[in-house]
């Protein structure tokens, strides 16, 4: 990076420094972790080094691997082995750039690898020359762990939550919206695409976008997602879906859904009509799970945001319900909140888990401010920091957990079991979809 670049982000970290520090108000029964200041992450290399380097799921056995250079005369290719150092086959693909105001990006480069093994460490060069990078694909089978984590950002409290995932061993990364906390200031993208390049490398990352994602400007830039939809593409087109905002993917036995929570959604939209289409084409026999994520949850017993992804939850949530999806993941709410199975705001016990996870290290803050008494759906709330932790063992069972952080490791503050709606006894007639009742019920693995 030239000395002039340096400046121009040495002067944004002192805007940004100055704007979004600010105090929060500890609650009577917690004693929370404030905010923590911005982290910019520079680039030490030269302009046709590889960085921000991040990979993605294509397919049930193809990745896109992402990535940035300065110079503009890189190839859009990578070369990938068994073997350190040792590159057996290689892949060609495209590029992109865009340019938001003065700011003009560097080349984007996107290219999908394989056919690749299941559960395989993979080693892997971008460009034809720097720095070697290593990645392994996830399972074919169960079992499978992701690590959630919503509402990023690039503060010490991310890098901490980082840290966290990191130091222990999982397969896929969902993340639920929110994730560089640019809001139009563009070298804050570079600068979060450098701080999660160590995990997004060497772990699939799939993402959706929220609010800070949006970077609309009147007339100029009225559709929004400029920079999200260059930097961050998802396999979309694979799952019949006619927008980067909205996808679906396979893994191992579990269904993914990624929603766009800001483009629309009621029952004339694209999107509407994508997911009926994808709901009606999931096959419970070979993939039991089915798992949502939205940024704005549709139940949250919090004051930040109360009801935000109303409009939402009503157009979709029925089609949620009658295909019998498991899970749902929020972000936006900075706190974790997990309820009971739950429909139209009611228990069900054929409804999916709600989950609000939108905690991983945001510049804002907690929010602190729950409902008083806690709603009967509501089984745990926390306003904390921290990353959640879903492993799958098999058709039948899941584990969940959600990690608080702490300032040097961090504790397993709620975990519960889940047991498939593919499976239930009471559901199975209620699903709109094929499933398999268990003999008996045994929360035993």
């Amino acid at each position: 990076m030239d000395h002039r670049g340096k400046l121009l982000h040495i002067c944004f970290y002192l805007l940004l420094s100055a704007s979004f520090i600010a105090h929060t108000h500890s609650s009577e029964d917690y004693n929370r972790q404030p905010p923590r200041p911005l982290l910019l992450t520079w680039h030490h290399g030269t302009d046709s080094d590889p960085q921000q380097v991040h990979i993605s799921l294509v397919g049930k056995d193809h990745m896109k691997i992402s990535w940035v250079t300065s110079h503009e005369h890189v190839k859009s290719m990578v070369e990938y082995g068994k073997r350190p150092g040792q590159y057996e086959a290689s892949a060609t693909g495209e590029h992109t750039s865009y340019q938001y105001f003065m700011y003009r990006s560097g080349k984007i480069h996107h290219v999908t690898v394989g056919p690749l093994d299941p559960k395989t460490t993979y080693y892997y060069r971008c460009g034809g020359s720097g720095q070697e990078f290593k990645l392994r694909t996830p399972p074919s089978t169960f079992p499978i762990e992701f690590a959630i984590a919503g509402d990023l950002g690039q503060t010490e409290w991310t890098a901490a939550t980082l840290a966290h995932i990191g130091s222990k061993d999982y397969d896929v990364l969902l993340l639920p919206g929110d994730l560089s906390y640019a809001d139009t200031q563009q070298p804050l993208w570079d600068s979060f695409g450098r701080l999660v390049e160590p995990y997004a490398s060497q772990r699939p990352w799939m993402v959706t976008q929220g609010n800070h994602e949006i970077e609309s400007f009147p007339i100029i830039f009225p559709h929004g997602f400029k920079a999200y939809n260059s930097r961050w593409q998802m396999p979309y087109q694979q799952s019949g879906s006619k927008s980067n905002l909205y996808y679906s993917f396979d893994v191992a036995g579990a269904h993914i859904i990624m929603l766009g929570s800001y483009t629309d959604f009621d029952a004339t939209s694209d999107q509407y009509t994508w997911l009926k289409a994808d709901l009606a084409k999931v096959d419970k026999s070979k993939t039991p799970w089915t798992v949502v994520l939205i940024h704005a949850p549709w139940y949250s017993s919090n004051s930040a945001h109360k009801g935000e992804g109303e409009s939402m939850r009503l157009a979709m949530e029925e089609m949620l319900y009658n295909a019998g999806v498991d899970i749902v993941y929020a972000g936006h709410v900075h706190a974790y909140e997990r309820f009971t199975t739950v429909y139209d705001n009611k228990a069900d016990q054929c409804g999916p888990v709600h989950v609000t996870i939108g905690d991983g290290g945001n510049r804002e803050g907690l929010a602190m401010m729950f409902e008083k008494p806690s709603p009967s759906i509501s089984v745990y709330r926390e306003p904390s920091f921290g990353h959640g932790r879903l492993k799958i063992f098999n058709q039948t069972h899941a584990h969940w957990s959600w990690q608080r952080n702490n300032d040097s490791n961090s504790i397993a503050a709620d975990e519960v079991w889940f047991t498939s709606l593919s499976y239930s006894n009471a559901c199975c007639n209620n699903s709109s979809t094929k499933c398999t009742p268990l003999i008996t019920q045994n929360d035993e693995l």
